[in-house]
């Protein structure tokens, strides 16, 4: 997790100075992310319940560190030698490095998406013996970690690329990944051994997945439903079939197959007892309400200084902290779903701070200035302030786009020294009441993601247990998209007030989506262990 943050930070900001501090880079990035993971997510899944545990954690891990540890490198080289890389096929080598680069950040996150599913989603059920009062302590442990590295880790490669120089900083995250790779790979190794329940699967699992048994199941009946027995023999039927298959080309034969795969996969996460509480999670992650760079942009365009900013991302972390924290006493004492709806509660009733914040004094919401011209970058959230853009010296460098590893909004953001002249609001009431909303919904947003996340763990069967959580992720990145591009048709501050309400009701739908299963599963008599 420590190498996750320092990378998802180091990208943004390294991708932003290789393009002269413009956004460009950084948000066709963001869209090669989310777009790989939207439409490779349940073959993912799939190749997770396909193979052995050992096999896709050591796999997962390898090829994760090894494309950042290439992409470091190249990043060391374009940054050494740019000005003499820019002169060559006359620029276009530039290009190339460019897109070398964003490919092996996404080849790096899809490894890590495997990970996440294989380490997160399945090793820990089988590791906690399918108890779920373990489960949950695990589960809960876990994202403190996440917690703390979040804040701790961009923090730390900042330091070094602050005092030191960007290519140091590559060096460093460098070394880091050969090292960490070395030592994850032993750890998990011993994991394996120390658990004889991970090399256990279901029997067919090991050659086959859930998904490819269903096509031969389905091609079976449609077989023997269009033929009768009598009139032709297995042999005979076996024969026109890979006849038939030998006329298609290989490659149309594999595409096919993936995207049959796909649509599979899809039909196993829509056929989850669990599904729409999976669905309501991927709802909240269409916001604007949280401490990445919308939110952290427009408060600064509020007259609200960079040490205060960071003081509002450390509270902000401590109430994620908390968050586990009443996640684990709620579902000691209530049961898991009514944790679910409790935590919703919380975090809705929180939220309407945020919405109280739009039409309280010092508020900027100007509905006139909707229109398409005032349509501009998704990064920036500065309108008019353009001046006052992202700069990229000493201390102050800023990730543009979060991390997907789980709930994303709590990224950390090194933030600006000093607010831009002339934008302190008449009034700073709305702003207070925005961070003090964003802050405490933390609690409630924490809580009941964990809570989905073991309802997730718990429901799906063993053998579909990768697929369904890759499209989950993918689910998850798809609502995420969405956040972005109601930033760029309301890029304004004068918009955000437009944008927090709209973000409300996104938030509101998931929990209703929740609300619904809860009611679902509290008519079904479920035996607690």
């Amino acid at each position: 997790m420590w190498g996750d943050r320092m990378w998802h930070f180091a990208i943004s900001v390294f991708l932003i100075e290789l393009y002269g501090h413009n956004l460009l880079l950084t948000a066709i990035f963001g869209l090669v992310v989310a777009g790989s993971v939207l439409l490779l997510g349940a073959l993912i899944g799939d190749w997770v319940d396909r193979n052995p545990r050992n096999k896709v954690a050591h796999a997962s891990l390898f090829i994760q560190n090894t494309s950042v540890t290439v992409c470091s490198i190249v990043l060391m080289l374009v940054f050494s030698y740019k000005k003499w890389i820019e002169e060559i096929w006359d620029g276009w080598l530039t290009v190339v490095c460019y897109t070398v680069v964003i490919i092996l950040a996404d080849v790096a996150n899809l490894a890590s998406t495997a990970l996440t599913i294989a380490i997160q989603r399945d090793w820990i059920v089988v590791i906690t013996g399918y108890n779920r009062g373990h489960l949950a302590g695990m589960n809960a442990t876990m994202r403190r970690i996440d917690q703390v590295t979040n804040i701790l880790a961009p923090l730390a490669v900042g330091q070094v690329m602050t005092l030191a120089s960007n290519v140091v900083g590559c060096g460093f995250i460098l070394g880091w990944n050969v090292v960490s790779l070395i030592v994850e790979f032993i750890f998990l190794s011993r994991v394996y051994r120390i658990v004889p329940a991970l090399s256990v699967k279901p029997p067919a699992m090991e050659h086959q997945s859930y998904l490819e048994k269903k096509r031969e199941r389905r091609c079976l009946k449609g077989r023997t439903s269009s033929c009768p027995a009598p009139a032709i023999s297995e042999e005979t039927s076996s024969g026109l079939h890979l006849q038939e298959m030998t006329r298609i080309p290989m490659c149309i034969q594999r595409l096919r197959g993936l995207l049959s795969t796909c649509q599979e996969g899809w039909r196993a996460y829509y056929r989850q007892p669990v599904f729409l509480a999976g669905l309501g999670l991927a709802f909240l992650y269409t916001t604007v309400l949280g401490f990445d760079c919308i939110t952290t942009g427009y408060a600064y365009t509020q007259g609200i200084s960079g040490s205060l900013l960071s003081i509002l991302m450390g509270v902000s972390a401590v109430a994620g902290l908390l968050g586990t924290v009443l996640f684990t006493k709620l579902r000691k004492a209530f049961g898991l779903v009514n944790t679910g709806v409790i935590s919703s509660a919380l975090h809705m009733l929180c939220l309407l701070l945020c919405v109280c914040s739009v039409f309280a004094p010092g508020s900027p919401i100007d509905l006139s200035v909707l229109n398409i011209g005032n349509v501009s970058d998704v990064g920036g959230m500065t309108g008019g302030h353009q001046r006052h853009g992202y700069p990229l010296r000493g201390g102050i460098n800023q990730p543009l786009l979060p991390d997907r590893s789980s709930i994303h909004w709590t990224n950390n953001t090194v933030l600006f020294e000093n607010a831009p002249a002339g934008t302190e609001p008449e009034s700073y009431i709305s702003i207070i009441l925005l961070f003090l909303g964003v802050i405490t919904a933390r609690v409630g947003l924490w809580s009941f993601d964990l809570t989905v996340t073991q309802l997730l763990q718990e429901s799906i069967c063993e053998s579909e247990r990768g697929v369904v959580n890759g499209v989950q992720s993918s689910m998850n990145y798809l609502m995420d998209l969405l956040h972005f591009l109601m930033v760029i048709a309301a890029p304004q501050p004068q918009h955000f007030g437009i944008l927090v309400i709209i973000s409300v009701l996104f938030i509101f739908t998931g929990h209703t989506m929740y609300f619904l299963y809860a009611r679902k599963a509290k008519r079904k008599p479920r035996t607690n262990t």
